[in-house]
């Protein structure tokens, strides 16, 4: 299949323990390492995962950068053992120091990634781990992956911003529900609340995903870049302050792109003839 770069052995790179990292024409699958605990999220991993993240963003083997787990789980949440007994041992500048990496790779870093994210969920994913979820750019599950926001039942409210980010996909009533109840859903009902883009049978999720890798990989990636931001940053502004923000945004796209992807555009699409927008991306290159 892929370049297999776990990072065993290499000190160049940050993954390897609890990150496991594939490469695949274009496509770096970064994949948590922990089965044995369902994935579950650890001090350590937070680390390993931001360290990834940063070294990925300047590896040109990674186009579009897909986030999984290793065996059948995404992320059973935060491990809590790890967090409420290993952080609770801790000073509070220690605890201060892995609740930022925390937020950093799951939310920070993630959200505004320069790159193209993917999350494939294989299977659990639960509590924290919609945290990362939600800050891909695009999902894809198992239509029978379980999802389940159950910190209810821990007796613990849903913290590390996962009440926060669940509003910015699901609806209120359906946050609200979920929540409260503790109650497991589907891949399938993920995808009618829009948590997820689409749900796919297993067989097919990891070819689903790889084709819509291949398709972002297709586009200018400055313009992807810019395109993602824009979308994400006048999500939260008036129709005035988004009209300027755009407009600035296209200029700064067209100055900054070494590809000079509208002329290009522009050209085959009007002079040439050769490119039909919505079909497909122009060709760079020519």
């Amino acid at each position: 299949m892929a370049d297999d770069a776990s990072g065993q052995g290499d000190g160049a790179q940050p993954w390897g323990k609890d990150v496991l990292v594939e490469f695949d024409d274009g496509i770096a699958w970064v994949a948590i390492n922990r089965p044995d605990r369902r994935n579950a999220m650890s001090v350590d991993l937070a680390f390993e995962m931001l360290a990834t993240l940063d070294a990925l963003e300047l590896d040109d083997r990674c186009g579009v950068l897909v986030l999984t787990g290793i065996g059948d789980s995404f992320s059973a949440g935060m491990d809590l053992k790890d967090y409420f007994r290993r952080v609770d041992a801790m000073s509070p500048m220690q605890k201060a120091q892995v609740y930022r990496a925390n937020i950093a790779w799951q939310w920070n870093r993630l959200v505004h990634y320069p790159k193209p994210t993917i999350a494939m969920v294989n299977g659990w994913c639960f509590g924290g781990a919609f945290v990362p979820l939600v800050a891909c750019d695009l999902a894809i599950a198992d239509e029978e992956a379980s999802f389940g926001l159950s910190e209810i039942n821990w007796g613990i409210i849903p913290a590390g911003g996962v009440s926060k980010v669940l509003t910015d996909v699901m609806s209120h009533r359906d946050a609200l529900y979920y929540t409260m109840t503790g109650e497991t859903f589907k891949g399938r009902k993920a995808a009618d609340m829009k948590l997820i883009n689409e749900a796919v049978p297993k067989d097919q999720l990891r070819q689903r995903t790889r084709d819509l890798a291949k398709i972002l990989l297709e586009k200018n990636p400055t313009v992807l870049r810019a395109t993602k931001l824009a979308v994400k940053f006048s999500e939260d502004m008036s129709w005035e302050q988004s009209c300027e923000y755009l407009r600035a945004k296209l200029d700064q796209t067209i100055a900054t792109d070494a590809d000079r992807g509208r002329e290009r555009g522009m050209r085959q699409f009007l002079d040439q003839k050769t490119f039909k927008p919505g079909l497909g991306a122009y060709r760079q290159g020519d």
